[in-house]
């Protein structure tokens, strides 16, 4: 019996009420999809860049995976959580006990927050940067410190350190980060990691790593040091609707997370999970079309004279110089629909990478709009 399972009745009631708390919000793990993201339905022929997802979907030997796991849906089938986990670990040289599944990256980084945050513990983030872990930080009363990136949109993680303070409970860090695409350098990772509070964890959200040519940081992880590492299957492998992704920590890391649900994982997305895994090529060629399609735009924009940020990822920032949401609302009506803006960049909207078809949708309305 792991060490969460041992643990006692009263502890768990606490620890769930707090789970309780943070879904009353509902759902807690997805919250902008109601205020700020979701879209209600839209026109067949709509193009959809405002939630970060893959346009190219699950690859070929996901789909096959996949469809062969619905057959057998009429049972749990644990043992595709653990294969998951499993072969996560095989591939990435970290021990079994390193990796837990879950339910997409929402999930794992939700629990984090709410095993080591609380009323005298913060949640220390940058700023503009994704959301999530402020509402599972509200729910626990825990103070949310926001901290400006730096002039080259990474992580101040000095600032970060000096806003955590000596009972930070967690430092997150996603990288490349959301909604910028840019990323943190490893040497600032490794200095947060190392100057950090004892009995707090840096968070490293991975979603997007795929896109980028940073060196992940798993190997903080076989090092034992205090870090989550997040992957997720919603991003690079086009299964966001199909929730699969992964953890990674230390054993008593991992055990403290677990504490925090029960709820079983669908096997659908835990075996397209891991045949993408196993699948050959598929990340190198998707991160070259989202490069291409990237920088192609990038080099229109550029002689267009609009000002963004120069992401490495799936998305970008555009600065529209007014309201980003009057913006949105304008593609909108244009069948374009692009992602929300961060009230500390007010205007600037979060653009996904889609297709070469799309982007050339995009352009045409982008260009209406702004002109």
């Amino acid at each position: 019996m792991g060490q969460s399972e041992a643990i006692s009745r009263r502890v768990f009631g606490r620890r769930a009420a707090a789970l309780s708390a943070a879904l009353a919000s509902g759902p807690v793990t997805e919250r902008a999809l109601a205020q700020m993201s979701y879209v209600g339905e839209p026109p067949a022929d709509a193009v959809l860049l405002n939630a970060n997802e893959n346009p190219l979907g699950p690859c070929a030997e996901a789909l096959e995976a996949m469809s062969a796991m619905l057959k057998r849906g009429g049972r749990y089938h644990f043992e595709e959580v653990m294969k998951l986990s499993r072969t996560f670990a095989e591939l990435e040289g970290l021990r079994p006990e390193q990796v837990q599944a879950y339910a997409g990256s929402s999930d794992p980084l939700h629990r984090t927050v709410l095993a080591f945050c609380g009323p005298d513990r913060p949640f220390v983030k940058g700023e503009p940067g994704y959301e999530a872990g402020e509402w599972a930080a509200e729910a626990v009363k825990a103070a949310v410190r926001r901290v400006p990136l730096t002039k080259d949109y990474a992580h101040d993680v000095d600032a970060m350190l000096e806003a955590g303070g000596p009972k930070a409970g967690v430092f997150y860090v996603c990288n490349p980060n959301n909604p910028t695409g840019t990323v943190t350098p490893r040497a600032a990772i490794e200095r947060l990691v190392e100057k950090k509070p004892a009995g707090s964890v840096v968070l490293i959200d991975e979603a997007y790593i795929h896109f980028s040519d940073e060196k992940p940081c798993l190997d903080l992880v076989t090092a034992g040091r205090d870090v989550v590492v997040l992957r997720t299957f919603s991003k690079i492998y086009g299964m966001a609707g199909l929730r699969a992704g992964v953890a990674a920590a230390r054993p008593d890391i991992l055990d403290k997370l677990r504490a925090y649900g029960a709820g079983f994982l669908t096997i659908v997305g835990m075996a397209g999970g891991t045949a993408s895994l196993r699948a050959q090529g598929v990340v190198g060629q998707r991160k070259q079309y989202v490069r291409e399609v990237r920088e192609g735009l990038f080099e229109w924009m550029r002689g267009k004279g609009y000002t963004f940020v120069p992401s490495v990822s799936n998305k970008f920032m555009v600065d529209v110089k007014r309201p980003g949401r009057e913006v949105a609302k304008e593609m909108a009506a244009r069948k374009v629909y692009v992602g929300r803006s961060w009230p500390s960049w007010p205007t600037y909207v979060r653009v996904t990478v889609g297709t070469r078809e799309e982007m050339e949708k995009f352009k045409t309305a982008f260009e209406q709009v702004m002109g």
